[in-house]
């Protein structure tokens, strides 16, 4: 009996959801793109259900730190990491010693946005298209390098998947971000970036740099003039991060399905979408828990793949 009472009250609890401030954090520092994206949703969140949702940013390690804190906090939806495939689909096969396990610390609970990149060249480079790139690496082995914001950063995956499916080799020129690659870019010092949409348009915009496609598996709204590459002679090539939210280990199913309710309905506001889109990222469709599992899922394995194949490690 006495269980049967204490699994009415958790019921209960769940149920009227949340009954006090909800803690969002963040593990990335504030003003950067996760943090803008978890204050634009959050901030809808909060007004359906009437309760506030206080972004608390606790960086370091790569997003790592935060989300480790998250993994021992009590599952009962008062605590929720709002984080990106870095923390989840990425680190955990490059960084060994994480204080948490991606996979067994954490509950999927709602897909949220992504963000593509952008595939840019220097102007001086005599190719327009993504085929036109590979015949000239192709033809001229060697000659091209390709700038990153780092070892192990989502621009370095990108430009290693993206080389191996085409079959072209380029030398890597890691920089501490991609806005100091930018200007080497323009004057062809360095040759290929893939950068985000919102730091890489304005570039393209000017004239300064040329855009080849977007990374996304379908055209994006956010600049559907350009072709994807999977369209552009890589078929099945799409790349995107992702934003989503998790609860803890332990959550009950009641809770994750109404937290996943509650970002869902945000996500779907006309209004989060327009506000996404001034960021550079799409809102996501509707969907599961379990899809969204699935989605980080294959993700982790692309990129645990890729990592391991070519040996790319942050040290």
């Amino acid at each position: 009996m006495a269980c049967a009472v204490a699994f009415s009250s958790a019921a209960v609890a769940q149920a009227q959801w949340p009954e006090r401030p909800v803690r969002v954090v963040v593990p990335f520092p504030a003003g950067g793109a996760t943090d803008l994206i978890a204050r634009v949703v959050t901030q809808q969140v909060a007004q359906n259900l009437g309760q506030q949702m206080l972004i608390e940013n606790k960086a370091g390690a790569g997003g790592t730190i935060g989300s480790g804190e998250v993994a021992k906090a009590a599952p009962d939806g008062q605590t929720i990491l709002f984080t990106t495939s870095s923390t989840h689909a990425i680190s955990p096969h490059l960084m060994p010693r994480l204080s948490y396990d991606a996979g067994k610390d954490f509950i999927p609970v709602a897909h949220v946005a992504d963000a593509p990149s952008v595939l840019l060249v220097t102007p001086s480079l005599p190719v327009k298209t993504v085929a036109e790139l590979v015949a000239y690496a192709k033809a001229n082995p060697g000659k091209l390098n390709y700038a990153t914001s780092g070892n192990g950063t989502i621009v370095h995956l990108n430009t290693a998947a993206f080389s191996a499916q085409a079959g072209i080799e380029m030398t890597h020129v890691p920089y501490k971000g991609t806005a100091l690659a930018i200007p080497d870019l323009v004057t062809g010092q360095v040759h290929v970036l893939f950068d985000s949409l919102p730091t890489g348009m304005p570039h393209v915009n000017s004239g300064k740099v040329r855009a080849l496609g977007v990374t996304s598996e379908k055209r994006t709204t956010l600049a559907p003039e350009l072709p994807t590459i999977g369209e552009s002679g890589l078929p099945g090539f799409a790349s995107v991060t992702w934003f989503g939210v998790y609860l803890p280990a332990g959550a009950s199913p009641a809770l994750v399905e109404r937290v996943n309710q509650a970002f869902n309905q945000a996500v779907q506001s006309p209004e989060v979408k327009a506000s996404l889109a001034k960021l550079g990222v799409d809102a996501a469709a509707t969907g599961t828990p379990a899809q969204f599992a699935a989605m980080v899922k294959a993700d982790s394995a692309r990129w645990g793949n890729v990592i391991r194949q070519h040996k790319i490690t942050i040290q």
